[in-house]
C-alpha cells in the first residue's frame, strides 16, 4: 500500500490529464449520444425523435451499411499493411548492421507528414493523365493494359484510399515493434539456434510470444485509427465515385455537414464508438483463446 502522501501525489499528478480526457474525449460522447436522440438541422429547434435515427440507420439506410462494408475493407488493407508490415520490416532491421538509424528515421516520417501532403502526394502517385507513378511503372515493365484511374475506378478506389493510411503509420508500428523486439534476451535465441530451431521456430516460440503484449497494444491501436479513419479518403476521393470508398465517418461527415442532419450524424458517431469497443474487445477474446 502506498503512504496516505503517496497516493495524493498520484492523484494531483493524474487529476489534469484525467480532466482533459473527459472534456476532450468524454463529454464530446455524451452530447453526441444525447443529439442522437433528436431531430436538428443546426437552425431550428431540436424536435425529439427517440430510437428513430437509430431505427432508420440499421434498417432504413443502404448507404451506411455500404460504407460500413468498405471500412471493414479500409481496416483489414490497413491492419495488414501496419500491423504485417510493421512486424516484417521491424525483424529484417534486426539482421542490418550499418545504417539502421537511417532507416528507422525514414520509415517514420510519414508519420509526421500533414495529411493534406500526402493525400496530394498520393494523387499525382495514382494519376492517370499524366501518367503518374503507379501507371508509368506499369508501362516501363509492359503492362500497360492495367493502367487505369486508380482513385475513380470502382474496383480499385478503396485500395488506392486504404495504401496512403497504411503507409503513413507503418513507420511507427514499426519502430514499436523493433523496439519490443530488441527486449528479447539473446540468450534464448541463441540457445533455440544451437539446439537447431529454424529462424521461424525462433520467431514463433520465443520472439513473438515475448513481445505478445506490445503486439497486442499496436494491433488495438491500428484497429481503432482505422475505424475512424478520414482525412485521407475524403481529401481522395470524398466517398466517390458514387459510394465505392466511402466510410462510416466521411458518412456521418457529410450527413452533419453537408445534409444538416445533426441527429442523425450523432446516431452514426455512437456507432463509430461502440464499434471500437467491440474490436477491442473481439481482439482481446480472440488472443485470449489462443495462449489459452
Amino acid at each position: 500500500m502506498l503512504p496516505h502522501r503517496s497516493r495524493l501525489s498520484v492523484l494531483i499528478f493524474l487529476l489534469p490529464p484525467l480532466v482533459l480526457f473527459g472534456c476532450g474525449v468524454l463529454l464530446p460522447i455524451l452530447q453526441s449520444v444525447f443529439l442522437s436522440f433528436f431531430s436538428w438541422d443546426g437552425i431550428t429547434p431540436m424536435r425529439f425523435v427517440g430510437l428513430e435515427n437509430y431505427t432508420h440507420m440499421l434498417f432504413g439506410d443502404s448507404v451506411f451499411w455500404m460504407a460500413f462494408l468498405n471500412h471493414l475493407g479500409y481496416l483489414a488493407i490497413c491492419i495488414i499493411l501496419q500491423i504485417g508490415g510493421g512486424l516484417l520490416v521491424a525483424c529484417l532491421l534486426l539482421t542490418i548492421t550499418r545504417g539502421r538509424e537511417v532507416f528507422k528515421v525514414l520509415y517514420l516520417m510519414p508519420a509526421v507528414i500533414a495529411t493534406p501532403a500526402i493525400a496530394l502526394l498520393f494523387q499525382r502517385i495514382y494519376s492517370f493523365e499524366p501518367a503518374g507513378l503507379v501507371n508509368s511503372a506499369l508501362s516501363a515493365v509492359g503492362l500497360d493494359m492495367l493502367a487505369r484511374p486508380w482513385l475513380s475506378d470502382v474496383s480499385t478506389v478503396l485500395t488506392a484510399v486504404s495504401i496512403p493510411e497504411g503507409w503513413r503509420f507503418l513507420g511507427l508500428y514499426t519502430v514499436i515493434l523493433y523496439a519490443a523486439l530488441l527486449s528479447v534476451p539473446k540468450e534464448l535465441e541463441e540457445a533455440a539456434s544451437l539446439d537447431g530451431a529454424s529462424a521461424w521456430k525462433v520467431f514463433t516460440k520465443i520472439r513473438f510470444p515475448h513481445i505478445r503484449p506490445v503486439w497486442i497494444t499496436t494491433m488495438i491501436m491500428a484497429t481503432t485509427y482505422a475505424l475512424r479513419g478520414f482525412d485521407i479518403p475524403f481529401l481522395l476521393t470524398n466517398g466517390g465515385p458514387g459510394q465505392s470508398s466511402e466510410l462510416v465517418t466521411t458518412y456521418m461527415y457529410k450527413t452533419a455537414f453537408t445534409s444538416a442532419n445533426f441527429g442523425y450524424a450523432s446516431a452514426i458517431s455512437v456507432f463509430i464508438v461502440i464499434e471500437c469497443l467491440v474490436a477491442v474487445g473481439l481482439i482481446f477474446a480472440l488472443l485470449r483463446r489462443r495462449s489459452a
